[in-house]
């Protein structure tokens, strides 16, 4: 079993759209990352730990859009060169049913699973 023409239509405005969101959120998000600067002249200022921990919270949040960004990136490549859908550990079909829920995912639930419980060292 293969994806249709027709799903690989869908993802691939699915994963376009995802890649301009994606890419809107980081442009977004940087600006929250900078260095803590206190504005001392608002009322109902955060303290100095507070901000940090935005910041870190900012910075962390950033990571995983980056890290997500790139999977969508690396998914659309993958479309290009007809290979989109295929699990990247054993070479099956990826199930549709995934795909519609996570289009960037590279692997099948069983390999992905895998990977979780038997992480490589």
């Amino acid at each position: 079993m293969t994806l249709s023409k027709k799903q690989i239509s869908e993802f691939n405005t699915i994963l376009s759209d995802l890649h301009r969101d994606l890419s809107a959120q980081v442009e977004s998000g940087k600006a929250a990352t900078n260095t803590v600067v206190l504005d001392q002249s608002k009322v109902g200022r955060l303290s100095r730990i507070d901000a940090m921990q935005q910041q870190k919270m900012a910075q962390s949040t950033l990571r995983n859009i980056t890290s997500r960004l790139q999977l969508v990136n690396e998914a659309l490549a993958k479309m290009n060169a007809g290979d989109y859908g295929f699990c990247d550990e054993c070479g099956e079909v990826i199930d549709p049913g995934r795909l519609t829920v996570q289009p960037e995912a590279p692997c099948c639930f069983a390999c992905q699973s895998q990977q979780e419980y038997h992480p490589q060292s």
